[in-house]
């Protein structure tokens, strides 16, 4: 019940928090794929490993801006205009990064996580660094930076190689170029922007000594072969765009490009929680990990005696290794010099043994003295050649709180020469058997009622695991909901903020026209500000467009008054309606029209007065407008 409100609770925040667009009605599943299949017949690139809801968001965005109604519509368009794959890639291909992205990961990487990975590695070896996905070259610059930092300059151009790989061929272009606004590298502390950019007018360009440890190149995180051996590998709010199932491939790929040792970055809304067996958190709340090394692999150590190198040979050493590794009984191997040379699953967990313990001196281990003592055992199995075995030891184990007990059997391994080479040593919890015993010796008169007790305790914890594997269950999938939640938040957050970053720019443009528009109309006010005549400028209607000071002054009306109003219907001095004709005759095509009129002017003066009608320039055919200019030649009393 309440992992059901759990998951309830989940969907609710999902439905709430995400809506997404609406998508045509008339656009189903299958059409859907199907444009997804043409992308991919098409250009070679596979968005079916991505999630969907986020794709169909992003493609609703691009359908609305071409005016596409249904996918089958915005298909013909692909077929039609191939330039709109361009477009359409950068919808898709959400390109949001920055400088040394939430710092609190970023200092831990540097102050503990770096240091900590160049101590293991030799003096003078190359470091080998991998992002992927990384956009427009942040996130790869800013590791550049924090390697620098560690090892200074010199050693940064000898040793340091960053792999930076993207999918999208214009983000890497960008990246190339180096070449970042001053908005870009806000987030840079002052003291690494001085070091590492060089100011180029209002721009800042990372150095280029460098830059040429920075490698670029096309990489798929799905389909292409992933690059190896790498120390480093920085995949930062990339996996979320992924289905499940794709970034189990991806993980599979990071594993493998990763040297024993590595170190994974992930971005703040990754965590591993459904692909973490080959990871171990280093830090979980910075999503930083390391890669955990195959028991198998790392079990396997060299053996006194050789096995033939053919393909039988081979198999059947594999298929030992197997069996010793999944054995059902703790079990361990001591050579003849002392040291534990094998140790399989059970041991390792019952014994809290590490992988590192394998080839150190028994001496050196726990393990020596405790359950029992194993050397004194170890003699004389050797001496006797033959098994020897202690049985119900008692054992204390560190998590569990009752005392255990253990059969140790020691069995000695003999060489093909009949001399003993090793000593193998198996533990089996013999805890139940002498429970049992005690039991039976302390109450024989009630064994029939012990009997049932115990059938009645096994039925409640088997009934017991029932339910706690079944909330088990309910707690990973409301984790997964959750985590998929998470994704899709920041999924749309990094989309909101791609838009606010086109409606800065667009915002920009405008503000930049409204400069340009104003002085144009402050330059226009001024070449009207000194005809000696008034100045009216008529639309193809004759409404009053612009109307000058020396036009105010000479009838005595503000343009305010007169703005949007036609000329023919102003009650001033001036008759204009014999100004009509000449106006209609250069709306009609003849170029200047002048006629000399009796007036009055605002006070009252008689005046002559010539009017000149000037055609604006011609569109479709005819004139755009007239410009009227009203002169006083002399007065008339």
């Amino acid at each position: 019940m309440a992992g059901a409100r759990w998951r309830k609770a989940a969907r609710t925040l999902v439905t709430s928090a995400s809506p997404g667009p609406q998508m045509p009605a008339a656009d189903d599943a299958r059409a859907f794929d199907a444009l997804l299949e043409f992308l991919k017949r098409n250009r070679g690139f596979d968005f079916t490993g991505y999630k969907r809801s986020t794709l169909e968001r992003r493609l609703h965005k691009r359908m609305q801006t071409v005016g596409a109604e249904s996918y089958e519509a915005y298909l013909d368009l692909l077929e039609a205009q191939p330039e709109e794959f361009a477009k359409l890639f950068d919808t898709l291909l959400i390109n949001v990064t920055r400088f040394l992205r939430d710092e609190g990961p970023w200092q831990f990487l540097a102050e503990e996580l770096v240091p900590m990975l160049l101590a293991t590695r030799p003096v003078n070896a190359p470091i080998r660094v991998w992002s992927a996905g990384c956009a427009t070259g942040e996130e790869a610059y800013s590791l550049a930076m924090v390697l620098a930092e560690a090892l200074g300059l010199d050693a940064f151009r000898e040793r340091v190689k960053i792999y930076a790989t993207d999918v999208d061929d214009h983000a890497l272009d960008v990246a190339r170029a180096a070449s970042y606004a001053e908005k870009q590298v806000a987030d840079v502390p002052p003291a690494l922007l001085e070091r590492y950019f060089e100011r180029i007018e209002s721009r800042y360009v990372f150095r280029k000594e460098l830059r040429r440890s920075v490698i670029f190149g096309r990489n798929d995180l799905v389909q292409d072969a992933p690059i190896s051996r790498i120390d480093l590998l920085v995949c930062r709010n990339t996996l979320m765009y992924f289905n499940a199932a794709t970034q189990a491939v991806i993980l599979g790929h990071f594993h493998f490009a990763l040297a024993d040792g590595g170190i994974l970055f992930l971005g703040r809304a990754e965590t591993l929680l459904s692909s973490n067996e080959g990871f171990a958190p280093l830090n979980l709340q910075r999503r930083l990990f390391s890669k955990v090394t195959r028991p198998l692999a790392a079990g396997r150590v060299a053996r006194d005696t050789a096995i033939a190198a053919d393909d039988d040979g081979v198999q059947t050493l594999l298929a030992r290794d197997a069996a010793f590794e999944a054995g059902t009984t703790a079990q361990v191997v001591i050579d003849r010099s002392g040291r534990m040379i094998l140790a399989n699953e059970r041991a390792r967990a019952m014994l809290s043994l590490a992988l590192s313990d394998i080839g150190r001196p028994l001496q050196d281990l726990e393990l020596s003295y405790r359950p029992v003592e194993l050397r004194s055992l170890i003699e004389q199995c050797y001496a006797d050649r033959r098994a020897v075995a202690m049985r119900e030891a008692p054992w204390r184990h560190r998590a569990l709180s009752e005392e255990r007990w253990l059969d140790v059997e020691l069995t000695p391994l003999i060489g093909t020469d009949g001399h003993p080479i090793g000593v193998s040593i198996a533990f089996a919890d013999a805890t139940t058997r002498r429970k049992l015993r005690v039991e039976l010796e302390e109450s024989r008169e009630n064994l029939e009622a012990a009997y049932e007790e115990l059938q009645s305790t096994n039925e409640e914890l088997e009934t017991t695991n029932e339910e706690l594997q079944s909330t088990v269950e309910e707690l990973e999938t409301t984790n997964e909901e959750l985590q998929s939640t998470n994704e899709e938040l920041e999924t749309m957050n990094e989309e909101l903020q791609s838009m606010n970053e086109e409606l800065q720019a667009t915002n920009d443009e405008l503000h930049r026209s409204g400069v340009e528009l104003n002085e144009v109309n402050a330059f226009l006010e001024g070449v009207f500000a000194t005809l000696r005549g008034g100045v009216a400028v008529l639309d193809r209607e004759q409404r009053v467009l612009v109307w000058n000071a020396r036009a105010e002054e000479l009838w005595g009306v503000r343009a305010s008054e007169v703005v949007g109003t036609s000329f023919l219907e102003l009650d001033i001095g001036l008759p204009v309606a014999r100004v009509a004709e000449s106006i209609r005759n250069s709306m009609n095509g003849t170029p200047t029209s002048t006629v000399v009129l009796d007036a009055t002017n605002r006070r009252g003066r008689r005046i002559t007065c010539r009017v000149t009608t000037t055609a604006l320039p011609v569109d479709d055919g005819v004139a755009r407008g007239v410009i009227v200019v009203m002169e006083e030649l002399d007065a008339a009393g």
